[in-house]
């Protein structure tokens, strides 16, 4: 493979360094040839790294058109590569005249590059607005600008996000702490836990809330010190105002240093004040050193620290919280050890240079795939179910649809029907198309070769007949407009009116190509309603599939509620929802509560799977337990779920998604059936404890509790009977696959 990266040459900063570090590591796998449009520190930097420099059109870029025509002709270049507005300009240019795929790298956000040069940003701006709406690649420095890319409206599927990457291999740093310190003319005690920070002093980086937020942590903490690495326009108004908080002697403006990996190994504690960021190195530079780290919540920032997991995280200017954060650090040596570790596994396993490499070569490599892909008008998938609406087990549904879509055919447009486009856009990273605009998915579904009923309980009208008529609906709308049909891992029923059985029955006959289904009650219930036209496959639920975070971030996410986890405390998981009946069980479950704490010290923890409904569900049965019991917020990713889920001793739900996260970890599981699909994947595992919502009483459920706190120590049979799962799961994928593959 050859690739031609074109850049203006006077990058400086991250860019600089994430180019300079790319291009020297591609060169081993590929050749990788870099056109500046001006000479300078730039281009000889990257000469003494042995990347190959070309300058071109020094004077005016544009003249260097017909000779890169000229050269990537010649020299049979099969992607060109663009960074910056120069860059960007050319690649536009170049496109068509080549035919080659055009992809951009977005190190910064466009709209901020030219602050405070209003006439650059007038040209060199709009050139660039321009140019990124012609080039169909789009490559963005953290998963943070591929969503800011996505919100202005970029494909989300021709979108790619790559970091920063770092070499982790272990070095010994030139001077140990003490050197170090002394080498600034510090003689601070051995016990001081030192704050530091390496970054430009000029407002964007907000160095006021971090000596605002130090000076009140120090009230607290006395220990604690504070070293400033860097230089700028704003260092002597930062160095009064360390005057005028009284805390000139304990804090250290060092300057801009040369030897960071002295700077990060005299340290205890990283920080990051930013208001605006991509990605920047030093978070990954400290977790390097494993440092703890307290950092503002800003551009791809969340996706390295999660807060209590492997770092700390408040909003940009909050002095308050940073200074809670820091005294909490200073003052617990354990906790500084836990999230830097965390940070530095993290770091080490998704950040390194090494990773990053290779993540432009897979980038590479899907691009060209794309670009020889036939256009045709009919292609890709659309899915439609319950999503976008907050319920974890319908995003984990659709997360594990995807997934597998994807196993199928990885360069294969996906689209979804959902209440929240925006929010589907970007957590899943396909198109997406607002539920109820019917003209919207009528026209995706006439471009589409599959339709997807997506998984759940779909075809049913226990919550509502509008809501089955409209799923009906959009089954037979999809045969009309040509495409094929797949209900997909679905579970079937309940239908009460038998209009509805037969209006069901009817359509599905009539549209349906294929039905995979995640329980034998549904295929039964299909029988029942005279189903015999589509292929019926018994399958499983798709969220087996999903993985489990590490456990680790369960161990963040239950230390973040006030419990120990690292203390070998046991937990009784509860997911409890509103649903007729649930009032009168409301004290049954809180006795459960109390009885499994008592009796096996169970801490119950309140999990919800849709936090709009389960939370105010929890507080209900929480307000009548007597042990101490806490109430989770919302997990942000399914695969949080799962690891807290996993981390459970017994779970006790009446959400079926609960219990599947929690079967494949082998965990004792009790049901409260408040739907026949609970009792029916209980009974597909092997689990016997459950019983109706409008049976269970305090005596049963007391029973239950023992029966499942014995099975405990067998938790790796109860793994095994889920894994039987995996297997039967893997027919939803060959039934879409077969489809697919016409």
């Amino acid at each position: 493979m050859k690739v031609i990266h074109l850049i203006s040459g006077g990058d400086t900063g991250g860019a600089k360094t994430h180019v300079h570090s790319l291009l020297q590591g591609l060169s081993r796998y590929i050749q990788a040839d870099m056109v500046c449009f001006t000479d300078g520190p730039f281009a000889q930097e990257a000469r003494q790294l042995g990347i190959h420099v070309e300058i071109m059109g020094e004077s005016n870029p544009l003249a260097a058109l017909k000779p890169l025509q000229e050269k990537i002709r010649a020299e049979g270049y099969d992607i060109i590569h663009c960074h910056g507005a120069r860059g960007n300009m050319m690649g536009a240019l170049l496109k068509k005249a080549t035919g080659l795929p055009v992809v951009t790298t977005v190190h910064s956000d466009p709209r901020l590059d030219y602050m405070g040069r209003p006439l650059s940003r007038l040209t060199f701006g709009t050139i660039n607005a321009w140019a990124l709406r012609q080039i169909r690649y789009r490559i963005g420095v953290s998963d943070a600008m591929v969503d800011l890319l996505i919100r202005r409206g970029f494909d989300p599927q021709q979108a790619f996000a790559i970091y920063n990457g770092l070499d982790f291999t272990p070095r010994t740093p030139a001077l140990d702490r003490k050197a170090f310190l002394a080498s600034l003319g510090l003689h601070w005690p051995e016990d001081a836990v030192i704050v530091g920070i390496a970054a430009r002093l000029n407002p964007v980086k907000d160095i006021p809330t971090l000596l605002r937020g130090f000076a009140q942590a120090v009230r607290q903490q006395p220990q604690l010190r504070l070293i400033i690495a860097g230089d700028g326009q704003d260092e002597a108004a930062l160095k009064q105002l360390a005057r005028e908080l009284q805390v000139e002697e304990l804090v250290c403006f060092a300057g801009w240093l040369t030897d960071t990996d002295s700077f990060y190994n005299a340290l205890d504690i990283n920080a990051l004040t930013s208001l605006s960021e991509t990605f920047p190195y030093a978070l990954t530079e400290g977790a390097r050193f494993a440092l703890p780290t307290v950092a503002t919540q800003v551009g791809g920032v969340p996706y390295l620290i999660e807060h209590g997991i492997t770092g700390l995280l408040f909003q940009p200017g909050d002095h308050r919280a940073l200074a809670r954060h820091l005294a909490a650090l200073a003052g617990d040596a354990a906790l500084r050890r836990r999230l830097g570790n965390r940070l530095l596994d993290k770091a080490r396993a998704e950040y390194s240079i090494d990773r990053t490499i290779q993540r432009q070569l897979e980038i590479y490599e899907t691009i060209l795939r794309r670009h020889s892909r036939s256009q045709s008008k009919r292609d890709g998938v659309l899915v439609c179910g319950a999503y976008g609406r907050g319920n974890a087990g319908d995003e984990a549904i659709l997360q594990a649809v995807l997934t597998e879509l994807r196993s199928i055919d990885p360069d294969m447009p996906l689209w979804v029907m959902t209440r929240r486009p925006k929010d589907t856009r970007l957590t899943h990273r396909v198109g997406a198309v607002y539920t109820f605009n019917f003209l919207g998915f009528l026209r995706r579904m006439a471009r589409s070769r599959l339709f997807v009923n997506g998984g759940g309980s779909l075809i049913q009208d226990i919550t509502s007949h509008r809501s089955l008529w409209f799923y009906l609906f959009t089954l037979s709308s999809a045969r009309r407009m040509g495409c094929k049909v797949m209900m997909y891992g679905c579970g079937i029923g309940p239908i009460h009116s038998a209009r509805n059985r037969r209006r069901a029955a009817r359509t599905i006959n009539r549209c349906v190509n294929v039905i995979t289904l995640r329980d034998r009650s549904s295929m039964e219930e299909l029988q029942h309603m005279g189903v015999t036209a589509p292929a019926i496959t018994l399958a499983a639920d798709p969220t087996v599939i999903l993985p489990s975070a590490p456990r680790p971030v369960a161990d963040g996410l239950l230390e973040n509620a006030g419990l120990n986890p690292s203390s070998g405390e046991a937990y009784l998981g509860i997911t409890v929802r509103p649903w007729h009946g649930f009032d009168r069980v409301v004290q049954v479950f809180a006795d459960g509560a109390d009885y499994a704490y008592q009796t096996y010290g169970l801490i119950p923890v309140f999990i919800p799977i849709e936090p709009r409904l389960d939370i105010a569900a929890a507080r209900q049965v929480a307000s009548r337990v007597k042990a101490p019991c806490v109430i989770l917020p919302a997990c942000t990713s399914a695969g949080n779920s799962i690891a807290l889920f996993s981390r459970m001793d017994v779970v006790l739900s009446m959400r079926l998604h609960a219990l599947v996260f929690a079967a494949g970890h082998g965990v004792p599981l009790i049901g409260a059936v408040y739907d026949p699909k609970v009792s029916s994947f209980l009974g597909s595992v092997g689990q016997d404890l459950y019983a109706p919502l409008d049976q269970l009483t305090t005596p049963t459920l007391c029973s239950f509790l023992d029966q499942a706190a014995a099975r405990r120590q067998d938790r790796q049979l109860l793994s095994r009977q889920t894994q039987q799962l995996l297997a039967l799961e893997q027919n939803n994928v060959d039934c879409a696959r077969r489809l697919l593959e016409g």
